[in-house]
């Protein structure tokens, strides 16, 4: 393995292929940072170029667009609230925040190391430990995506800042939303409302730009919010780059417990890299030592979700690789590429075309050092886009969120449903209802709904549901994670009122002292 690993990373530097790779890097941040463009829809477009190529030189350019559509999500993310990709709705959370206090920089260089690390801890793994992750993977069945979906919901009370009623409330509108069009098992016709075209359901990137962008947009037409837009403090400067990675270095268990989550969700087929982070999120703010310091603006938050989305790669390779089993859209992608340069996934792939496999895992590890490259070196460029006027900015963003919408599927519905969640999101937002809780429920809704029903037909088969569903190893450990996590924010909600009272008694018997 090693003679073969040394043989693929002498091809990735091969002047030639090493100019695809960049290229392949620079066009994949592009796909990512526009709103509507994902890493699936750059490689699908990108594909047809490679037949030309030689299989090396065409999968290390596949490689770095995947990689680099892993960093272009956070750009938007941080720069207007608008998540590039799903994976990076928690990115969003703290970078948008930090670009309102002028510290655009610091969140764009933060996310471009983050991914990077990530990306570079799951190639590792990818290296060393396919086979054994593969077969883990073949164990995730329905019960397994049912508790999955369910350990997801239970985010919900760490993205509520407000009313953890407000954001179950939030939630639960999400899964509603979740259910429209064809039922996935049974083809049931639901909530489209006389229109055929909303049977494929509401698409999730018309979802985000909705509720995370459009609310920006009108928050700063309507109350003229200029310095949503514009700081005279956001000055690039090369000493937050270096700043920015001693700090991220300064936190291995942050970077790497991120990075181990989405790995980990990566190798579950279909899982995808919108739970990877926001489950790294969650942990990231639960074990932190100030949890309140998340989703008010911190590069931690940044870190996390960006570490674990990029690691998702990686970890979605795995059951691609070792046994022809996408573990995400864009790796059913690659999956299309390889067999059409005439490599079936699986054991063969490794024995037969060893080097052409080992230089493609390789130019994913050389990728994330390219991330690392263009996006500190972008953030100077990016991060002036907020000292633009929002007069000239907002509507240079709604024409791109009217575009992107309208490109996912070319249907003009998708535009109107954008338009009608931006107002809602506006509304809610007023309201004090966080939209994160509603595309949460919106992302996991397909999950849960599945799983369950799929877990109750093969339950009745098998003569117990109860016992099909819970008496499972990983579904053991999903249902444990599940309790933990429901119950944290009422364990750290007691410690936080018990703190209180000791600081408060502690002050009394100050204040005793000296009047005596």
């Amino acid at each position: 393995m090693f003679d073969l690993a040394v043989a693929g990373l002498e091809h990735v530097f091969v002047p030639a292929n090493l100019l695809f790779l960049f290229i392949g890097v620079f066009a994949g941040i592009v796909f990512g940072a526009l709103p509507g463009l994902t890493a699936t829809m750059g490689l699908a477009l990108l594909v047809p170029f490679t037949f030309t190529m030689a299989p090396t030189a065409g999968l290390i350019m596949l490689a770095g667009i995947y990689v680099g559509a892993m960093y272009g999500d956070a750009v938007p993310a941080i720069l207007i609230n608008t998540p590039g990709t799903p994976a990076a709705i928690a990115t969003s959370f703290d970078g948008f925040p930090l670009s309102q206090k002028g510290m655009a920089q610091h969140g764009l260089v933060a996310a471009a190391v983050a991914s990077s690390f990530g990306s570079l801890v799951a190639n590792i793994v990818l290296l060393t430990a396919a086979p054994p992750l593969a077969a883990a993977s073949l164990k995730f069945g329905p019960p397994e995506y049912f508790w999955l979906g369910v350990f997801g919901l239970t985010i919900i009370a760490t993205l509520s800042t407000g009313s953890v009623l407000k954001g179950f409330l939030a939630g639960a509108l999400g899964l509603l939303l979740s259910t429209i069009g064809m039922a996935p098992i049974g083809g049931d016709v639901r909530l489209t409302f006389g229109h055929p075209e909303m049977q494929a359901g509401i698409e999730l990137i018309v979802a985000l730009i909705g509720f995370f962008c459009l609310p920006e947009i009108l928050g700063s037409v309507i109350g003229k919010r200029q310095a949503k837009y514009s700081s005279e403090n956001a000055k690039p400067e090369l000493s937050v780059v270096w700043e920015v990675m001693r700090d991220l270095f300064k936190k291995p268990v942050l970077m790497f417990r991120s990075a181990f989550i989405g790995t980990v969700v990566g190798f579950a087929p279909g899982a995808g890299g919108n739970i990877a982070s926001m489950v790294s999120y969650n942990e990231a703010c639960r074990w932190d030592k100030n949890p309140e310091e998340f989703g008010k603006g911190t590069i931690k938050g940044v870190a996390a979700s960006e570490a674990a989305n990029s690691a998702m790669a990686p970890g979605s390779l795995v059951p691609l690789l070792t046994l022809g089993i996408p573990g995400s859209p864009p790796a059913a992608v690659i999956l299309g590429a390889l067999m059409l340069h005439g490599m079936r996934p699986g054991g063969e792939l490794f024995t037969v075309h060893g080097q052409v496999v080992y230089a493609f895992m390789m130019a994913l590890l050389v990728a994330a050092f390219f991330v690392t490259i263009i996006g500190c070196f972008g953030s100077f460029v990016f991060s002036r886009i907020i000292n633009i006027p929002s007069r000239f900015l907002a509507p240079v963003i709604i024409f791109m969120t009217v575009l992107g919408s309208y490109a996912i599927r070319n249907n003009m519905l998708d535009v109107w449903i954008m338009l009608i969640f931006g107002v809602v999101g506006f509304i809610s937002n007023k309201l004090k209802f966080h939209p994160a809780p509603i595309v949460l429920g919106l992302i996991l809704g397909p999950f849960v709904e599945e799983g369950l029903v799929q877990s109750m037909l093969a339950g009745h088969a098998t003569g117990s549901v109860v016992h099909y569903m819970v008496f499972r190893p990983i579904s053991i450990v999903l249902i444990t994670l599940s309790l933990l996590s429901a119950l944290w924010p009422i364990y750290a909600s007691w410690k936080h009122k018990r703190k209180q009272r000791r600081e408060g008694c502690a002050c009394n018997i100050e204040e005793g002292v000296k009047n005596a």
